[in-house]
């Protein structure tokens, strides 16, 4: 029996001066599902990820989140709800430590103003739970290191670990592998791997390798429209998805 759909896409449309980014989408993806976006450069994938987080309004559709209507909710609205992103560049507090800049995403999900950095660097509410997170991540020997001075995969498991602080019950993956190292990608497949069995996570991603490895499921997108969904298996046997996008004569 599959799992209840925690995500559900419903005809979602966006226009730009009569340009269709997102052209009639429908899919949905599964509480406790990978489900991977994959699709050639101008697909509308990032669009998509700014839609669900609310960063820019739709035009037409539905999005149904945890069983509710969420399309007109504000980005704020929708981070209280649950639902969690990380950037294709990343984000984070260079001159503070590793620990500290989880310690603040726990802070903030926590409904705590930033009191730099009065009594917060020693609060053990704040510190257990942001220690558990790097641990998660592989990165707690890495805890009291500035953020400048990581690599840039370490970085992009950091960001990572930021916004998992807030506990969502979505993560939205926006290419955490663009301009990683083979080595990093790997790395960070394995780190993903442990992830999915205990968060929904929608995954967009360029390295076909790491998402044929993840993904329960995958949507392919092309100019905006969904033009397959399934198994990995069910997209490397799709015909149009080979012609389309893998650059396969079918």
């Amino acid at each position: 029996m599959s799992s209840p759909d925690l995500l559900i896409i419903d005809k979602l449309v966006k226009r730009y001066d009569g340009l269709l980014a997102t052209d009639d989408l429908s899919f949905s993806l599964r509480e406790g599902e990978l489900h991977a976006i994959i699709g050639p450069n101008g697909a509308g994938k990032t669009t998509l990820i700014k839609q669900l987080t609310g960063e820019i309004a739709s035009d037409a559709g539905a999005i149904h989140f945890d069983g509710r209507p969420i399309r007109r909710l504000s980005e704020p609205a929708r981070s209280h709800i649950g639902i969690a992103r990380s950037f294709q560049i990343t984000s984070l507090f260079p001159d503070f430590t590793v620990l500290e800049n989880v310690m603040l995403a726990v802070q903030a999900h926590q409904g705590h103003s930033f009191r730099f950095w009065r009594a917060t660097g020693k609060e053990e509410r704040l510190i257990e739970p942001a220690r558990a997170l790097l641990d998660d991540m592989g990165m707690e020997d890495s805890a009291d290191h500035l953020v400048a001075a990581l690599s840039h995969g370490e970085q992009r498991q950091l960001e990572i670990a930021v916004a998992l602080a807030t506990k969502p019950k979505l993560l939205l993956l926006d290419e955490p592998m663009a301009g990683m190292s083979s080595e990093d990608s790997g790395h960070l497949v394995e780190i993903l791997r442990r992830l999915k069995s205990r968060y929904s996570i929608l995954l967009i991603e360029h390295d076909m390798d790491a998402v044929f490895s993840l993904a329960d499921r995958i949507t392919v997108l092309v100019y905006g429209r969904a033009i397959a969904t399934g198994t990995p298996d069910e997209i490397r046997d799709n015909e149009e998805v080979r012609r389309a996008y893998l650059g396969e004569e079918a």
